[in-house]
């Protein structure tokens, strides 16, 4: 083993020197070399992309796989070079117990045969998240992970250079001010006996410090140079990056105009056999053909009235003699019209029913407030 003991001692003395002008210029001991204006402000740019890019890296990886475990398997295969093992999306998983329940119930039956329907349809759509997931991976999130891992060690690092070169510039220009002090200070006051010697000894320190003062600064402007050129170049990141998030947007129109076209399909399928198979008509209220998109009576909640039950007015209802039951309400229910009665969780209210409503709406009163209620809302007590 190569041992160099002198390397190792000018190493420890050049560590020492900037140690104590750092620690000197935090308590204002010492003078500081600051950085022009316009280097401050590309400082201040690289640093704000820097953090920005991190976050936005981060978040596009959830946003792409929320599955924490997922993350971090994909993250030591990469560190270990090893390929990524081929992961189902959950949408495939669903398609596939889809399609396997719709073995064992029959595919011949009403149900096993709309569970092969839907089961395609996720199976279909899974595939198109996984193109889309291998597509952003590649377009967006690779260029941004090769900034911060390349780009941006190097800045660091010749950043981190940049401040030890300021720290041994200045370290130079303060050991030469005290030589010059020092020589003046011999001037001003002679020692007849020994002034030619120490005198000669104070000026061949003060030029020794003025020629290490000048190779410092020598050091300090070249890699303050090099330094300021990668700074500029976080311009061209920029650009860069712009390419990337249109080529993300892009993978994800294609992406959800692809889930759009599927579920289409889906519901013109089931729509068109919904008499067959007994599927509820709410399956049709969108489907093309049907109405304008615009008619309110084309489009009706899964749990609104009947037609028959709107006509019903609530004043005139009158809670029969038996049958009145005491409910407690599940979730706020907010009122959609003067004929229904709104809800706050936890709260008791009184509900019964009358003949010809909707078995899924109750009255219900509290005080002297009187409206029709959602079932699904309450839990009804004894």
């Amino acid at each position: 083993m190569d041992f160099n003991v002198r390397k190792l001692a000018t190493d420890a003395g050049i560590f020492f020197s900037r140690a104590v002008q750092f620690t000197e210029e935090k308590l204002g001991q010492a003078e500081k070399t600051e950085l022009d204006t316009h280097f401050e402000s590309l400082l201040s740019r690289a640093d704000c992309t820097k953090n920005w890019t991190e976050k936005i890296y981060r978040q596009t990886e959830v946003l792409l796989q929320p599955n924490p475990g997922a993350r971090i398997e994909e993250f030591l295969y990469e560190k270990l070079d090893r390929k990524i093992p081929p992961r189902a999306t959950n949408g495939e998983i669903l398609g596939q117990f889809m399609l396997e329940a719709a073995k064992e119930f029959g595919p011949g039956t009403p149900y096993g045969s709309t569970l092969i329907k839907v089961g395609d349809c996720q199976r279909r759509l899974g595939g198109a998240q996984r193109d889309f997931l291998q597509t952003s991976s590649i377009s967006f999130l690779t260029p941004l992970r090769n900034f911060l891992e390349g780009d941006w060690r190097t800045i660091s690092k010749e950043r981190r250079l940049l401040e030890n070169r300021r720290l041994d510039l200045d370290a130079c220009k303060a050991r030469l001010k005290k030589a010059r002090a020092a020589e003046a200070k011999a001037a001003a006051a002679p020692d007849f006996q020994e002034t030619r010697p120490r005198n000669y000894v104070l000026s061949a320190s003060a030029s020794a410090a003025d020629h290490e003062l000048r190779v410092a600064q020598t050091e300090f402007d070249r890699q303050a140079e090099v330094t300021r050129l990668l700074l500029e170049g976080i311009s061209s990141t920029h650009v860069n990056h712009l390419r990337c998030l249109c080529e993300f947007v892009e993978a994800q129109t294609v992406y959800y105009n692809q889930c759009h076209k599927y579920m289409q399909e889906l519901q013109r399928e089931l729509g068109s056999s919904s008499g067959d198979i007994g599927c509820p008509d709410s399956l049709e209220v969108n489907s093309p053909g049907v109405g304008s998109p615009t008619d309110p009576s084309t489009v009706l909640p899964l749990n609104s009235p009947s037609p028959d039950t709107d006509a019903l007015q609530i004043e005139e209802v009158q809670p029969p003699a038996s049958g009145t039951r005491k409910a407690k309400v599940l979730y706020g229910y907010d009122a959609g019209d003067s004929s229904e009665l709104s809800l706050m969780a936890d709260e008791l209210i009184t509900v019964y029913t009358v003949p010809g409503m909707d078995s899924d709406w109750l009255i219900g009163e509290r005080g002297n407030q009187k409206g029709k209620v959602p079932v699904t809302y309450l839990e009804l007590l004894s």
